[in-house]
């Protein structure tokens, strides 16, 4: 039999036992296991006159919410996630749609302040805190619903004053935390009215910022000591904070960090967010509070790529990756400094720039370690169990609690699935903080590192996807199922129906001549103060009122 015979009766084996699969993109790794596996591939019809895009660019284009793309120019469709088509395996598997929700930081900043109705944790204690500058409610929590004004003259020091307007202002804040401010009059003054907290801010942006004098008594030394430890208490980022109030501005749709800065000043922060008036509108500029002291490694700051899978959304079913790794800035690290070369650690960024000649000489050439180099290196600066028991369990916690506030969100699919990839930075402390969560990350083999795991975590997908959903004793590669939700059974949908039930008010006249002795002769006295004579039936009713059905 020759080979178009072979290969005739290996596609009718494949149509038969549903092996058939598309793929839209550049990716050889599945290719190659699909086709070990006995898949056939179902070549993808491009319309005549249609431009075919280019393999590479297609990758990129699928890279939506990360940062190691190879082409700057290339622009995302109406900048939304476009999810790569990594396996329409014949209506088997299929590369699931979350709408853009995770990749667009405004859905994870919403998202996560319902986290109190799905668990009990607290979503400060891993995601910096996050406020859309495109909603008016947002803006003013974010603001205080005060603005600066320019100041003529720069005073030589600020007086103890300061201080003690500072410490009003926490002890409100504490009681604003204690929720004892509920019975407190609306009308009541705040500790600062807005002029007052207008001066507040250019007396705090001199002393901070430009090296103005803070005079104090001794005595207020010991009360601020007081209050930063009830602050401590119930601040779960007060260890991330800092000094310098520096935040992040990001236009949320966006992704490969296009559009964010590093600000430290409300009116420049307000000023760029004003100026897209299209982006404002939507309400997708977003600020997050910049975690001023992070974990460095020889003076320079990182991230951590960390992927996750997931393989249902009803039941909710996450598996995490074991392996990772972190990119590092291509600057040491300095908070006098805001350029996004320090401050940014997205590969498409830091791939164009070029490493200091004031970096640690043990930092990789081209800015990558995997967390196998990492878990080392903590070996070796004395935290060998910092890895295990603060790191990943943190990470762990912090996706699950994002996955669970977004499920009501996504339109899943049975037999469907989705690869993410989350970014984390980390305290001094070890603890994760969550950045972001993208959809679509990106397979390209940026350097040696990402070569070997990017290989390495499309091959292990496949095994969870196809061969645990066959035999859930098989070996999952480096996914670990960390979390599975208990069914929810979702009811029928029977369209908008409402039924009103009730019966007739009886007349009173029986009741009455059994218990007064009214003669029945007068019954021109009950109906005056009854009603329905003659309508009486004494029998319930109910009438069903129906409604136009949903669509």
């Amino acid at each position: 039999m020759g080979r178009l015979g072979n290969a005739k009766i290996h596609v009718e084996r494949a149509v038969k036992q549903k092996k058939i699969f598309m793929i839209q993109g550049h990716y050889p790794v599945i290719r190659c296991l699909l086709r070990q596996r006995g898949w056939v591939e179902k070549k993808m019809v491009h319309h005549t006159g249609a431009a075919l895009p280019h393999p590479q660019k297609e990758l990129d284009n699928s890279v939506v919410g990360d940062g190691d793309t190879t082409e700057d120019e290339v622009e995302e469709e109406d900048e939304k996630v476009q999810p790569p088509q990594l396996g329409d395996f014949d209506n088997i598997l299929e590369c699931d749609d979350l709408d853009g929700i995770h990749a667009l930081m405004v859905g994870l900043c919403l998202n996560l302040r319902n986290l109190p109705w799905f668990d009990e944790a607290d979503a400060d204690s891993f995601f910096p805190r996050c406020y859309r500058l495109g909603a008016e409610d947002d803006k003013k929590a974010f603001i205080g619903d005060k603005k600066p004004k320019k100041q003529e003259r720069k005073p030589v020091m600020v007086s103890p004053e300061f201080v003690d307007e500072a410490l009003s202002a926490c002890q409100e804040h504490l009681s604003s935390i204690a929720h004892r401010d509920i019975d407190k009059d609306t009308d009541a003054p705040l500790c600062l009215s807005p002029e007052g907290w207008a001066l507040f801010l250019q007396r705090y942006y001199q002393v901070v910022h430009e090296g103005v004098e803070l005079r104090h008594l001794d005595a207020q030394v010991q009360r601020c000591e007081d209050t930063l430890q009830q602050l401590r208490a119930v601040v779960p980022q007060i260890d991330m904070e800092g000094d310098c109030n520096i935040w992040i501005v990001k236009p949320g749709a966006k992704s490969r960090g296009r559009g964010i800065t590093c600000m430290n000043h409300l009116e420049e922060m307000l000023k760029v967010v004003d100026r897209d008036s299209v982006i404002t509108k939507d309400g997708k500029w977003v600020v997050q509070k910049y975690i001023e002291r992070p974990l460095l490694i020889f003076g320079t700051k990182f991230d951590l790529r960390q992927w996750f899978l997931v393989t249902d959304w009803n039941p909710l079913t996450v598996w995490f990756y074991r392996d990772s790794y972190i990119r590092f800035s291509t600057q040491p690290f300095s908070l006098k400094n805001l350029d996004n070369s320090v401050h940014l650690c997205n590969n498409s960024i830091q791939k164009h720039l070029e490493n200091s000649c004031y970096r640690h000489p043990m930092l990789p050439a081209d800015n990558m370690w995997s967390s196998q180099k990492f878990q080392a290196h903590l070996q070796e600066t004395g935290a060998p169990n910092a890895w295990s028991t603060i790191i990943v369990p943190g990470m762990k916690a912090a996706v699950i609690h994002a996955l669970q506030t977004s499920q009501d969100t996504v339109q899943g699919r049975k037999a469907s699935f989705e690869l993410y990839g989350a970014d984390f930075v980390f305290g001094e402390d070890f603890h994760p903080w969550l950045i972001e969560i993208n959809a679509s990350p990106t397979m390209a083999p940026s350097t040696a590192v990402t070569a070997q795991l990017c290989a390495g975590v499309q091959a292990d997908t496949l095994r969870v996807v196809i061969d645990w959903r066959l035999d859930h004793s098989c070996d999952t590669g480096a996914f670990e199922l960390i979390y599975k939700q208990p069914a929810v059974e979702v009811p029928q949908y029977m369209g908008i129906r409402l039924l009103v039930e009730g019966s007739t008010i009886k007349k009173p006249g029986a009741m009455c001549h059994r218990r007064t002795g009214i003669h029945p002769a007068l019954p021109h006295l009950l109906t005056r103060r009854g009603s329905g004579e003659g309508k009486d039936s004494g029998t319930p009713t109910h009438s069903p009122l129906p409604l136009p059905q949903a669509p």
